[in-house]
């Protein structure tokens, strides 16, 4: 996503243009899949003083307009994509945390139903994979 990009996506989305927005939207383009302490180093690291708050807001309003993806990996971190509405899904190594995207076999939401609905008008399924990515299993096997 080139800068003209990011600035188009904001306006899209209803957000004001400011230059943690831009420069997060580009960290997490450069880095799928990194958790919100690197992405504001990476921020801080553009931009000079920027809070590990203010990038907190920043994710929380760019994910909150689909603009960013949030990955629940585990309770300790979320981790954050650009949003591509491709129905993917991610395959985490138990190991060393690598994250890979997964496209999703059946290509449309939900992808997956439960048995009962119990009411809810189903629109996305997560799914999560998770086991040892070759090199782990490989260091394992060794």
């Amino acid at each position: 996503m080139a800068s003209d990009r990011y600035v188009s996506a904001l306006r899209s989305a209803g957000l004001r243009v400011t230059a943690p927005r831009l420069a997060t939207l580009a960290v997490v383009d450069d880095h799928q899949h990194s958790d919100a302490e690197f992405i504001a180093q990476e921020v801080r690291g553009r931009l000079g003083s920027v809070s590990t708050q203010a990038v907190y807001d920043v994710l929380h309003a760019l994910t909150e307009k689909g603009l960013v993806r949030r990955i629940a990996i585990d309770s300790r971190k979320a981790r954050f994509e650009i949003h591509t509405h491709d129905n993917h899904h991610h395959m985490v190594c138990t190991n060393c945390g690598r994250i890979e995207n997964v496209p999703c076999v059946k290509g449309e939401a939900p992808c997956l139903e439960p048995e009962e609905h119990l009411g809810f008008d189903i629109g996305v399924a997560e799914v999560l994979f998770m086991g040892l990515c070759p090199a782990c299993r490989d260091a394992s096997d060794s």
